[in-house]
């Protein structure tokens, strides 16, 4: 399987570039080589109204950190115009990662008013931070009780950048180099996550049916200790990939005991994290799967489904895939059905903001999952996907900013075509 070789050929470029973390280390990290390239990158992402990143709410994390990065450019300075717009109104912030401290240091460092608390931030300023923080180190500078893992500080260029502080010739800065030139100086949030991408990859093809020839599973099982699964070097273990890497092991053959998920259990669901700011459906669909049956389990996720059928989740924009992650832990449920089918464009795709390959492809998934015959649907979106050829993907998930795990879109339109045939037929 050409998608779970390139893991090992190379991990460094499943994941897009992040306008939040290029911007970083433009601002942080002048001396690190590519420095030049960030600085077109950012020039050259910079939307016509001033911002960068996704839309509405979307766009602030990522133009804070570009106008910041930027400073005295033209572009900085419509930057922070369309800043000023956009905190001038009611603003309802999209759950990415760290955004409730992000926001406030940034606007801090600009001299911009925001409507969140920065006290929180300022108490973690003087404190040690927590081990789930050290991803968004770069808002807080170096810190004695951060370690790194191969050089790698918690899978973040920006925050490995800012605790080596220099341009020392380390681990560190081998890896800061590998990583800008495999995007040519832009960087992602988030990288190497080869547990992540395996155990993700493994599961959608899997459990539409497909064979998975290497399934990597020593790989899995070597990542487990006895607080879980971490999605790459230097994070820590949380649910989300404990339980989907349990789930890709069993659907491989080689089942492997769940109790390191049992440490993130709370009174009737899991937590990503210990002490987490609000829940994930997609993590607590995974936790299920991976546990096979839990009455609690399948109630909370019943409750958190929205009046018209839907799921939302803190890991990723859309929708469509927090329903999709629902759906095939409870096999299956009509009312969501309802809501695909209510929703299907005129092009036969499915989309948040647009039409897109990969939310098209949870849509099948949910499709496939329900009693009625939903072949018309399912054919109309499977052409969708066949014509969208080898554009890019819209980024729609969640880190500090939106990215696309591309490996995992693709595995994701693997199996949603397959089974789009397979109702064909």
């Amino acid at each position: 399987m050409n998608l779970l070789a390139e893991l090992t050929d190379d991990p460094w470029s499943g994941v897009t570039p992040s306008v939040y973390e290029t911007g970083r280390l433009v601002a942080l990290a002048p001396w690190l080589e590519g420095h030049a390239a960030r600085v077109r990158y950012l020039e050259t992402t910079q939307h016509p109204d001033g911002t960068w990143g996704g839309p509405g709410e979307y766009a602030l994390v990522p133009t804070l950190s570009a106008v910041d990065a930027l400073q005295h450019h033209p572009a900085a300075r419509r930057g922070l115009e369309a800043l000023r717009k956009l905190l001038s109104r009611k603003l309802t912030l999209p759950d990415t990662v760290a955004v409730e401290l992000i926001v406030p240091a940034l606007a801090e460092r600009l001299g911009l008013r925001t409507p969140l608390d920065p006290r929180p931030l300022h108490a973690l300023r003087h404190r040690p931070l927590p081990e789930k923080l050290w991803h968004t180190l770069e808002i807080f500078g170096p810190r004695p009780e951060v370690t790194a893992v191969d050089g790698i500080v918690a899978a973040s260029p920006a925050a490995t950048a800012v605790q080596l502080q220099g341009p020392e010739r380390s681990q560190s800065l081998d890896y800061l180099e590998t990583v800008q030139r495999r995007h040519n100086g832009p960087v992602p949030a988030g990288v190497p996550v080869p547990l992540f991408e395996r155990s993700w990859i493994i599961v959608a093809l899997k459990s539409a049916g497909l064979d998975v020839p290497d399934p990597m599973t020593e790989q899995i099982r070597a990542a487990f200790t006895h607080e879980g699964a971490a999605g790459g070097p230097g994070l820590p273990a949380d649910a989300d990939d404990t339980a989907t890497a349990l789930h890709a092991l069993a659907l491989c053959d080689s089942p492997r005991p769940t109790e390191a998920l049992q440490r993130y259990r709370e009174a009737r669901h899991f937590a990503c994290f210990p002490n987490e700011r609000t829940p994930s459906t997609s993590t607590n669909a995974h936790a299920l799967q991976a546990l096979g049956q839990d009455r609690q389990l399948e109630e909370w996720l019943r409750d958190m489904q929205q009046p018209e059928g839907f799921w939302r989740d803190k890991w990723h924009a859309s929708p469509y895939y927090a329903t999709a992650c629902v759906t095939n832990a409870l096999q299956g449920n009509e009312k969501a059905v309802d809501w695909v089918l209510a929703t299907q464009r005129s092009d036969g795709s499915w989309g948040r903001w647009e039409g897109t390959y990969e939310e098209t492809a949870y849509a099948i998934r949910i499709l496939s999952h329900s009693l009625r015959d939903n072949t018309k649907a399912m054919t109309r979106g499977a052409k969708f996907m066949h014509d969208w050829g080898d554009r890019s993907h819209p980024p729609l998930w969640h880190d500090k900013d939106l990215y696309t795990p591309t490996r995992i879109v693709r595995a994701e339109g693997m199996a949603a075509l397959h089974l789009a045939c397979a109702v064909c037929r």
